[in-house]
C-alpha cells in the first residue's frame, strides 16, 4: 500500500525527501501543493523535477478523499458524506458547512462513530468504527465546494476528537503553520466530553495535551450540572467526571485570546429546570466562559424532546443574572437529517 502524502508535516517531508534523495527545497514545495493550492495529483506539482514526480507517484500517494454525497438546506447549510470505508467495513463520515452571514464554519468529524455512548446522540448509538487518519480529517476541509471560503472550524462533528487526539493535532498543526494553511488558531474550536484521565500508563490527560500543545478554542459538551443525571445521558461521566474537567480548566487562562464555552443541550424536564440553571450558574462561577443553550434536534426511538422556548429564556435569564454569558444558539440545516451521524448512518444501512 502506498504511503499517503496528505498529513504529513513539513518535518516528515523533509525526512521523506533526504530518504529518496530528492533536494531539501522540495519538502517546501510539496507542502504548498498540499495545503495551499490543494493538489490532487503529482502531475499538477510542475515545480518538481519530472523524475521527483514519477518516483512519488511510483511510490506514494496523495491521500485525498472527495465528498461522496452531499443534502442541501434551505437555510443554506450543507452536509457532506465522505467514504472512509476500509477494506473490512463499509464507513462514513458527515461534515456540515454552516453559513452565517460573512462566515462560512465546517463542523468536522474525527471518528467513524464514536464509543463515548452518549444516549442522545445519534452518532453514539452507531458504535464506535475507527479513528479518522489525518488525510480523512484534512480532506473535509480542502475538498469541499466551500473550501476557499471558510473562516472558521469546530470540531463537533461525529467522535471524540480528544479520543483521536493525535491525528487531531497533527491536523492542527498542519492548518495553523506557516507552511501549511496558515489559519490562526484562534479560527478553530475543539469539542469535547472532557476526556480528562489518561486510560493506562502515566502523564498527562488528552484534556491537558490538548491545552498545552495548541492555541485553538475549547467547547466542553456538558448537558447536566448533575454527577447522576449527566452519568444517565452520557455514560462516559463514569470515566471522566465533569468535577474533574472543571478542576484541569481553571488552571489555565481563558481570559486572553483562547475562549472555552460550554454546550448545554436542553431537555425537556431533563436538564432545563431552575434548579439545573443555579447548579450550572454556581458551577461555573468566577470562570470566564460561555454557556451555548442548543434545542435538541429530535432524532428516532428517544425518549428525549426539546424544551420549550419558555423554559430556555428563564434558563437564560438566570444564567445572565449570575454573570454568566448564554446565547441561544440558532438550530440549522433541519431539514438534511440535521442529527449528527443520521446521513452517515442511512449511507451504512444503520438506521
Amino acid at each position: 500500500m502506498k504511503k499517503k502524502l496528505l498529513g504529513l508535516t513539513l518535518d516528515e517531508l523533509k525526512s521523506l525527501c533526504k530518504e529518496e534523495g530528492l533536494p531539501s527545497f522540495a519538502a517546501s514545495q510539496i507542502s504548498q501543493w498540499l495545503y495551499r493550492k490543494r493538489a490532487v495529483s503529482f502531475s499538477a506539482m510542475t515545480n518538481l523535477s519530472l523524475k521527483a514526480r514519477q518516483l512519488l507517484e511510483e511510490k506514494y500517494e496523495i491521500g485525498a478523499i472527495p465528498f461522496y454525497n452531499y443534502a442541501q438546506s434551505k437555510d443554506g447549510t450543507r452536509k457532506y458524506l465522505f467514504d472512509v470505508s476500509s477494506p473490512d467495513e463499509t464507513k462514513y463520515v458527515e461534515t456540515v458547512m454552516i453559513p452565517d452571514k460573512d462566515r462560512k464554519t465546517l463542523c468536522v468529524s474525527s471518528q467513524a462513530g464514536c464509543r463515548m455512548g452518549c444516549r442522545f446522540c445519534m452518532t453514539g448509538r452507531q458504535g464506535f468504527h475507527g479513528n479518522l487518519d489525518v488525510s480523512q480529517i484534512l480532506s473535509q476541509f480542502f475538498f469541499i465546494a466551500e473550501a476557499e471560503e471558510l473562516t472558521n472550524a469546530v470540531f463537533m462533528g461525529m467522535g471524540e476528537p480528544l479520543d483521536n487526539l493525535d491525528n487531531v493535532l497533527k491536523a492542527i498543526e498542519i492548518l495553523t503553520s506557516d507552511w501549511g494553511c496558515g489559519w490562526s488558531p484562534k479560527r478553530i474550536t475543539l469539542s469535547t466530553i472532557g476526556v480528562n484521565r489518561l486510560v493506562g500508563g502515566s502523564g498527562k490527560s488528552p484534556l491537558e495535551r490538548f491545552l498545552d500543545e495548541s492555541r485553538a478554542h475549547l467547547a466542553v459538551s456538558l448537558h447536566n450540572p448533575f454527577h447522576a443525571e449527566r452519568l444517565r445521558i452520557m455514560p462516559s461521566e463514569a470515566a471522566f467526571p465533569l468535577e474533574e474537567t472543571l478542576k484541569i480548566i481553571r488552571r489555565y487562562d481563558f481570559t486572553g485570546q483562547r475562549r472555552v464555552s460550554f454546550e448545554y443541550i436542553m431537555f425537556k424536564g431533563i436538564s432545563d429546570t431552575q434548579a439545573h440553571a443555579k447548579a450550572l450558574a454556581s458551577m461555573l462561577k468566577g470562570l470566564e466562559c460561555r454557556v451555548n443553550l442548543i434545542r435538541f434536534h429530535d432524532i428516532k426511538d428517544t425518549e428525549y424532546v426539546s424544551s420549550p422556548m419558555q423554559a430556555i429564556t428563564a434558563f437564560q435569564a438566570i444564567l445572565e443574572k449570575a454573570g454568566i454569558t448564554a446565547t441561544l444558539r440558532a438550530s440549522r440545516g433541519q431539514d438534511i437529517e440535521a442529527a449528527c451521524g443520521m446521513l452517515s448512518g442511512k449511507a451504512a444501512g444503520n438506521v
